[in-house]
Parts: structure tokens; C-alpha cells; sequence
């Protein structure tokens, strides 16, 4: 092998891992893929509060972090949160659900 194959070798090499380590995600930030599902997750949330009439969606706020809901805002009743929390837990693709909501 040549000495300018070897370079180009090299250089190569030198360029295909700075391309995966720039493809890599650092640890506690969320791939396109898991934030495409987080965002279908915090849709089918809100669509089954809205869907349900007990409870006003417009005072609750969804957040969704790899599969885990946060339920914040401001509910009528204990029982309109729980109602809440029940309706994230049964969406496809919830881990875990987080209820800082308050009752007015």
C-alpha cells in the first residue's frame, strides 16, 4: 500500500467516526424517533381528555419525556384528576404518569 493510500485511509476513517459521534445523542436528550412517539403519546392524551366529558382539557397541560406523562394545571375536583390520571395511564405507549395538577 502506497503512503497516500494510507492517508486517505486514515482520513477516511477520522471522518466516518467524527460522522458517528455527531450522529450519537448524548445521554438524557431524546432521539427524532422518541420525540415523533413522544408527540403521538401527548396527542392521544389529550384527545381522550377531550373526549371526556367530565373533565375540562383545556385547563390541563400534557407533557410526555420517553413515554412518561405529566398531567399539570388545574381540574374541578379530586375526582376529575383521578379521571385524568386513569385516561393517560390507558394510552398506548404511557410508561408512567406524573399528576401535578391542582384542584381549584
Amino acid at each position: 500500500m502506497t503512503r497516500f493510500n494510507k492517508y486517505l485511509s486514515m482520513l477516511f476513517m477520522a471522518f466516518t467516526m467524527v460522522a458517528l459521534i455527531g450522529c450519537s445523542v448524548a445521554s438524557g436528550q431524546k432521539s427524532a424517533g422518541e420525540a415523533v412517539d413522544d408527540t403521538v403519546i401527548t396527542t392521544r392524551v389529550k384527545a381522550a381528555l377531550i373526549e371526556n366529558s367530565e373533565i375540562r382539557a383545556g385547563e390541563i397541560n400534557v407533557e410526555t419525556f420517553k413515554g412518561e406523562v405529566q398531567l399539570t394545571g388545574f381540574v374541578s375536583s379530586s375526582a376529575a384528576a383521578t379521571q385524568a390520571v386513569r385516561l393517560a395511564r390507558d394510552v398506548e405507549g404511557v410508561t408512567s404518569v406524573i399528576n401535578d395538577m391542582q384542584v381549584r
